[in-house]
């Protein structure tokens, strides 16, 4: 396996644009990752395109990135789509490198997509909703039912109306969570706080208001014990990634033309399975998989950036990576340990509950602030001597497992 090199990244801001269309929005991003790696559109010999909700959204199916590069002028190469939920574009970065190490290509394009933004709001919802076993789906309901008729009369119900049903699998993860260890409420606001901080540093951000603990537990109760400010939103964005051989990196280096190298030292893509008692989880596996691909472990990790797709998940996470002991994040976060200038920022580009979740372009723009941290060009939010970094992206449910982790590990 070769060693292979992210030789350029760029994305657009998160948000609600309406008045764009994913033609617009990849253009951006792709035009940005080619112009910070110096490399042609000439020069791109594959791309991989990851996607996960546009047919459900707009209607467009089967070649959304064959449809997107033609606009940009790029074609005549080959053209994956990726789809494999809010890990879609997480797992076309994994498809990539496993192209470039593997000889077959020496530079290769990863785009990140999406636009969830719907005058039809039970679109977007149903699109979410389709990412779990759907012949199971009406049993789902059934299971949260009753849980739900008492949300309602706290003004809290709307699984798949006014919001995904994913925050109802959240929720009961919060709270198991916390009669398990006794996490609590707070902890929970203080990652949501957190992760505002570092979104209202960060240009490409959904959210750029600094929230407190108490704006985050005064927001309105989506799913107890998850508050508004707690969730992610949805979002409109696209994120690309320029990926390269060593050779390839080599000669652009040589011209002066190319930027600090950053290398994949490990990429991995799992999904759930029928497991025994004491097996690991999906994404503890992953991670192990991927610290030892890489030769670090926990503690080498400089920065991460997590699917932080409900605050409780970013601490339920912080476990399964191996960064604390089950129990101990709620504690770890509250002292400040995730927090830039703590011991392990987690989040600094504020993370989906911040920066946004346009699901498909998630995993690329993850490895756009882990890139540029690496390079130490983040500002007010660069992490001091950041040398390691840390991607974990999930998407999707089977049973009671993600349908799929990616784990990326990278490294100057």
């Amino acid at each position: 396996m070769r060693n292979v090199y992210i030789a350029g990244v760029g994305m657009t801001r998160f948000g609600k644009w309406l008045d764009r269309n994913m033609k617009s929005l990849a253009a951006e991003a792709v035009h940005a990752a080619l112009d910070d790696a110096s490399v042609s559109k000439l020069e791109i010999s594959a791309a991989y395109v990851g996607n996960a909700a546009q047919g459900l959204v707009t209607g467009q199916e089967c070649v959304r990135g064959q449809i997107v590069l033609r606009e940009i002028g790029i074609g005549g190469i080959p053209i994956v789509n990726v789809e494999n939920a809010c890990a879609s574009s997480s797992t076309a970065l994994h498809l990539a490198w496993q192209a470039v190490g593997g000889g077959f290509h020496d530079c290769v394009l990863v785009l990140g997509m999406e636009k969830l933004f719907s005058e039809d709001k039970k679109k977007t919802f149903a699109a979410f909703s389709a990412a779990v076993d759907v012949e199971f789906l009406e049993q789902i309901k059934q299971m949260m039912k009753a849980a739900e008729k008492q949300k309602e009369a706290e003004g809290g119900g709307g699984t798949g109306k006014s919001r995904s049903m994913f925050m109802d699998f959240y929720a009961m993860a919060a709270r198991e969570h916390m009669k398990r260890y006794g996490t609590t409420k707070e902890q929970f606001a203080a990652v949501a706080s957190k992760n505002a901080f570092h979104g209202s540093l960060n240009p490409h951000a959904q959210y750029r208001e600094d929230k407190s603990i108490a704006d985050v537990l005064a927001s309105p109760v989506i799913a107890e014990p998850l508050t508004r400010l707690m969730c992610a939103p949805i979002g409109d964005g696209a994120a690309a990634v320029v990926v390269v051989s060593e050779d390839f990196m080599n000669k652009f280096r040589k011209r002066g033309e190319s930027p600090r190298p950053v290398r994949i030292a490990a990429s991995i893509l799992r999904t759930g399975r029928d497991r025994e008692p004491g097996d690991p989880d999906p994404v503890t596996e992953a991670a192990n998989l991927a610290y030892e691909q890489a030769g670090v472990g926990p503690k080498d990790v400089d920065v991460a950036e997590v699917h932080d797709a409900t605050a409780p998940a970013e601490l339920i996470i912080m476990e399964e990576l191996g960064f604390c002991k089950p129990g101990e994040s709620g504690k770890l976060v509250e002292d400040g340990m995730t927090r830039i200038g703590g011991r392990l920022p987690m989040n600094t580009s504020g993370g989906l509950i911040a920066k946004g979740h346009p699901v498909g372009a998630t995993g690329a723009a993850q490895i756009y602030e882990l890139t540029e941290q690496l390079r130490g060009r983040c500002g007010k939010r660069q992490v001091h001597d950041a040398k390691v970094a840390l991607a974990e992206n999930a998407g999707g449910a089977v049973r009671a497992d993600p349908a799929a982790v990616a784990v990326h590990i990278l490294t100057t």
